[in-house]
């Protein structure tokens, strides 16, 4: 399944929230420096659907605050 997402960094509390048709907003506290916030935010959208952290891949937007991911529930 292919997600969008919009990611919030420096955020107090880090948390997934839907925002219905696939779209999803990701608050994460690390900074968008070396990649740290890429590996929060897929750290974050593991613990929320509950499947393995390398069932997620960033396909796009590595480098911005608008993501494409891909995700695999069949592992």
């Amino acid at each position: 399944m292919k997600v969008n997402i919009k990611v919030k960094t420096k955020a107090k509390q880090e948390k997934v929230v839907e925002m219905g048709n696939n779209n999803f907003e990701v608050h994460v506290k690390q900074l968008p420096e070396q990649g740290k916030a890429n590996i929060a935010v897929i750290k974050i959208l593991a613990k929320y659907f509950k499947i393995p952290q390398n069932n997620i891949k960033i396909l796009a937007g590595k480098t911005n605050s608008r993501k494409i991911a891909e995700i695999d529930f069949a592992h």
